[in-house]
């Protein structure tokens, strides 16, 4: 077996682990957590149900990625990632983050306007900008798989 192979035999393995932790913070420890806040916070209980909204939808952007990813895998193991099937799972990937990025952005702003303290308003801006920095990597990375999948169908077509 190959170190390429074995590479994403547990590539998917950690995918398939991030997956259940995700699902654990979506369902049991995000709604968990703004429950208990709410109960210990009653003035900021209104707060409860869009930050569970909101950090359920994010997390569904994240689990939507990590399928696609899986997908992606599944396809350089059949050695077809450079083939049209790939380009909806890597729109897939690029839509997840831009809806993730609205949602993290508008948060972020809400945030700002709100806060009398730098901390957390940094860590929202350096997360809202790493994920516009892996977003815009993404559709780079999209027009080179468009690029690859052109020579490949080319070189087909002259072998």
């Amino acid at each position: 077996m190959n170190i390429e192979r074995r590479s994403v035999i547990l590539l998917k393995a950690v995918m398939a682990a991030l997956f259940l932790v995700l699902l654990v913070f979506q369902f049991l420890s995000f709604p968990g957590t703004f429950a208990y806040n709410s109960q210990q916070h009653p003035d900021q209980a209104y707060l409860r149900w869009p930050l569970t909204f909101l950090a359920g939808f994010c997390i569904l952007c994240a689990e939507v990625i990590v399928v696609s990813i899986w997908r992606l895998l599944s396809l350089v193991q059949s050695d077809r990632i450079f083939s049209t099937e790939a380009f909806k799972w890597v729109n897939a990937i690029i839509w997840s983050i831009a809806g993730g990025w609205l949602v993290l952005a508008s948060f972020t702003a809400w945030v700002l306007s709100q806060a009398d303290d730098p901390g957390m308003p940094m860590v929202l801006i350096f997360l809202t900008l790493s994920v516009t920095v892996v977003g815009l990597l993404m559709v780079v990375m999209r027009a080179l798989l468009r690029q690859a999948t052109l020579l490949r169908s080319d070189l087909e077509g002259v072998i």
